[in-house]
């Protein structure tokens, strides 16, 4: 799961979003890791390590509270 570049979490549920995240963000320098589920956000963390989550409140298996 190692990738280069500061890490960042996209946790959302939207499609769109997810899409324009990871296509714009690793041209910048980012390694993105994107995710769907508030349960998929918390089984990643501990293995992307990442250095900014941007999440979601309103995920469709949990509030985004939850996590934070």
């Amino acid at each position: 799961m190692e990738k280069q570049g500061p890490r960042i979490l996209v946790v959302d549920d939207e499609e769109s979003i997810q899409r324009i995240l990871t296509v714009a963000l690793p041209p910048a320098g980012y390694a993105v890791y994107p995710v769907r589920t508030g349960e998929e956000a918390l089984r990643t963390v501990p293995l992307a390590r990442p250095d900014l989550i941007l999440l979601d409140l309103g995920l469709p298996d949990m509030d985004g509270k939850e996590i934070i």
